[in-house]
């Protein structure tokens, strides 16, 4: 159920970020956030149900539940028109969360421990765009969810659904430098967004 969710978060993150870079609109990501969100919570409430208090499969969705919730108040938030401040202090909630998820997996499943750090990364980002209001970081944000929804979300999930789960130093290592590529990825083509010509008559966009 992990890594379904893990594909669907994929698509989710992917979303999310054009809809920051001006390419889908912001009612059309609403809609799709309140629908992988939702399914990712009943998801959860399914396996919790089925876990019998069985503390470690609880554990293991818990990251999840925090994920389908930020989906689903994005979603939620697009199409009323809420105000964002208060998802920018719950993603700087899941932030946090992420931090120690990734400390939790250190010794037991290193590659998913930078995984989690790459998370905890982009709700500090949401974070800082939502809750502290710096619209400066909007297209980099937009970036990096583009970057990050493939590799850290919808390859892992693939990898662990066909059974090749990465593991062991070398994987870790790479994990770690693709998460580099990530967040360096996302400043150069910030940098050449910037530099690209505009043109004289830009259109003021519409109100999401």
């Amino acid at each position: 159920m992990a890594l379904i969710c893990l594909v669907l978060s994929g698509a989710a993150l992917l979303v999310n970020g054009l809809t920051l870079l001006g390419r889908v609109p912001g009612r059309d990501s609403g809609v799709f956030n309140v629908l992988i969100g939702g399914l990712q919570l009943v998801l959860c409430v399914a396996v919790a149900v089925s876990a019998d208090g069985s503390l470690p499969a609880l554990f293991g969705i818990s990251g999840t539940f925090l994920f389908g919730v930020t989906y689903l108040y994005v979603g939620v938030d697009s199409l009323l028109g809420l105000g964002a401040v208060g998802l920018g202090w719950f993603c700087g909630l899941v932030a946090a969360l992420a931090v120690a998820f990734a400390v939790v997996h250190v010794a037991d499943d290193p590659v998913l421990a930078v995984l989690w750090a790459g998370w905890a990364a982009l709700w500090a980002l949401f974070f800082v765009l939502l809750a502290l209001g710096r619209s400066a970081i909007g297209t980099y944000t937009g970036w990096a969810l583009v970057l990050a929804s493939q590799v850290t979300t919808t390859v892992p999930a693939l990898l662990g659904l066909t059974g090749h789960w990465p593991t062991g130093s070398i994987a870790t290592t790479t994990a770690l430098l693709a998460l580099g590529g990530v967040f360096g990825g996302a400043a150069l083509l910030t940098r050449r967004a910037a530099t690209r010509p505009q043109p004289e008559h830009t259109p003021a966009p519409a109100a999401a």
